[in-house]
């Protein structure tokens, strides 16, 4: 990004900024990601133990790079991954697809909404 000078998802610009129809709770937790993984350089581990999490469901944007990277991450972690596949894409629809195919076959289950939500009631 600094070579390049791309700042599309950079903190405190408009494309980091939360859509304003999440429906955003005050037990919310926050986490400032650094690079492509929620992982690298943050206090995601911490939070999730003490939560006591084991499962974790993806979405977001960047397949192939933010996606990818958090789901290997998660998975060396032993968490269980879910892709929230309805909530998952890419600027690039190949690297999204060859992504996806990999993410699928290795690590992670593929749900549709209605299967995620299905999960959490």
């Amino acid at each position: 990004m600094r070579k390049s000078g791309n700042k599309i998802t950079i903190e405190n610009t408009e494309g980091c900024k939360f859509l304003p129809e999440l429906d955003r709770q005050e037990s919310d937790h926050e986490i400032l990601k650094k690079r492509y993984s929620a992982f690298f350089k943050t206090e995601m581990d911490d939070l999730l133990d003490r939560l006591g999490v084991d499962t974790l469901i993806l979405a977001g944007v960047n397949t192939h790079a933010c996606i990818r990277m958090a789901a290997v991450d998660a998975y060396q972690r032993d968490y269980e991954v879910i892709l929230s596949i309805d909530c998952i894409d890419s600027y690039d629809e190949e690297f999204h697809k060859v992504s996806l195919r990999y993410l699928e076959r290795t690590i992670s289950v593929p749900l549709s909404n209605e299967e995620v939500k299905s999960k959490l009631i």
